[in-house]
């Protein structure tokens, strides 16, 4: 009986991870905050989210010698106090909350603060990846950026609706109605235009519909509603068209800083891009100039990476591949990989882990499905895991191998040198013949 007594206080007494760790729930109004006991005759306080009670928050914790704050991500409320204590010398670690989920029935802010503490102290809680200030800049922009087209794409579709119940159809003559031509319409609709001859200097010569098409096609019922929603879609077009090209301007001098901060001692000299475009949603400037500078290779050489995706996943990673141990670690990140549950040595479960989802994951995806009906291997691969487990399967699969690729030249800097595609059917066949070979001969074990 002595002895288990000494083992539990011998447990009890053991030596904190983070002696002087304290931990802070998050909240909209109020910030609940608690230091190790006997630092303060209340270890647990309360304080509001002005800027003078950050202020209070960041004293109080140096008055009780704290050197390590814990918090949840809640949303965007974190993002003041994490500034404000990390700018006071305080190392702040931003935790996932499903690390810092607490005993159900204890519910409250005092309680969570105080949980947030004992598991930090215990170094049982890890930071998440929280990007630099240069990279936390080119985010936001790129971000903001991907927002902005998608509100100009949905104003794409409410214009094309609006013709469509005029039944003007602009869609069967253009492929896109935000080419020459279809502004060029949709201008001479908003400004009186009735007349379907009328339209014909409107259409480009390059138009392969005929010219009695597009008499009876331009041919509509005009209502007062729909001109109106057309018009005013039309102006959000312009506007927002406006705005992305503003915010190229800020991005590229962003990608300016970015690359004198890696290094220092040159300057980006970047081609002019061209005046003509294939995709419309591409950057004004030349983007394949400035990543080859920033991340040192081309990353845009692997398959289904184009310019935009490489841009975001910069955004989203930087340049620093080191915070991730290994490219195994990196597809975790990503949630490219499955998540593996296993109980009693058996694997019970290994899906994807259900969070929200990574712009720079959603690249990779995305570059994957480019691949799909291409000629090389990674084409070859995404058709292989298809046929065995379905399209999601080879889309994770196909992202998970253009990601560690990925990780591989931007840690290791080396450029992208592809497998021909016969030497890869010939090596996998190979594997196979080994795989059948081995397998034939446990059969045959077993049935001796």
């Amino acid at each position: 009986m002595k002895k288990q007594t000494t083992t539990r206080e011998s447990a009890i007494n053991m030596q904190l991870a983070n002696p002087n760790a304290a931990g802070i729930d998050v909240g909209d109004t109020i910030h609940a905050v608690a230091v190790p006991e006997g630092r303060d005759t209340l270890p647990v306080r309360s304080f509001g989210t002005m800027t003078c009670d950050l202020e209070a928050i960041a004293a109080w914790l140096l008055e009780c010698g704290v050197d390590t704050v814990a918090m949840e991500s809640t949303g965007v409320y974190w993002r003041p106090l994490f500034n404000l204590l990390t700018q006071h010398g305080l190392e702040v670690y931003l935790v996932n909350a499903k690390q810092v989920k607490n005993v159900s029935g204890r519910k409250n802010d005092e309680d969570d603060a105080r949980w947030i503490q004992k598991l930090h102290s215990c170094g049982l809680l890890r930071s998440s990846y929280l990007p630099d200030d240069q990279q936390e800049a080119l985010r936001t922009l790129v971000r903001h950026r991907r927002t902005l087209t998608q509100d100009r794409g949905r104003c794409v579709l409410r214009m094309q609706k609006a013709l469509e119940l005029m039944n003007v159809k602009v869609h069967t003559l253009l492929r896109d109605i935000t080419g020459k031509s279809g502004l060029a319409i949709i201008e001479a609709i908003l400004s009186g235009e009735r007349t379907a001859e009328n339209f014909l200097t409107c259409v480009h010569f390059k138009v392969k519909a005929d010219r009695a098409t597009i008499l009876k096609s331009l041919q509509g019922n005009w209502r007062a509603e729909q001109l109106y929603l057309l018009e005013d879609c039309y102006m959000s077009y312009k506007y927002l068209t406006e705005r992305i090209a503003l915010c190229d301007v800020a991005i590229e001098r962003q990608l300016e800083h970015y690359y004198r901060e890696i290094r220092p001692e040159a300057a980006p000299e970047c081609e002019a891009v061209s005046a003509k475009r294939a995709n419309r949603n591409k950057p004004s400037f030349n983007t394949c100039s400035y990543l080859k500078k920033v991340l040192g290779v081309d990353v845009m050489a692997i398959y289904g990476i184009s310019d935009i995706a490489a841009l975001e996943i910069l955004s989203e990673t930087g340049t620093d591949m080191s915070k991730w141990e290994t490219a195994k670690h990196f597809a975790s990140w990503l949630n490219l990989c499955p998540n593996n549950k296993i109980s009693g040595g058996k694997l019970i479960s290994s899906t994807l882990m259900k969070k929200k989802p990574n712009p720079a994951s959603q690249a990779f995806r995305n570059a994957a499905n480019a691949v799909q009906r291409s000629d090389n291997w990674l084409g070859d691969y995404f058709r292989r895991m298809k046929a065995k487990g379905g399209n999601k399967y080879a889309t994770v699969a196909t992202a998970n191998k253009i990601a560690t690729i990925y990780y591989k030249m931007v840690s290791c800097q080396q450029e992208f040198s592809p497998v021909e595609l016969t030497a890869y059917q010939k090596k996998y066949k190979q594997a196979k013949i080994i795989y059948l070979e081995r397998r034939l001969f446990e059969l045959k074990m077993e049935a001796a």
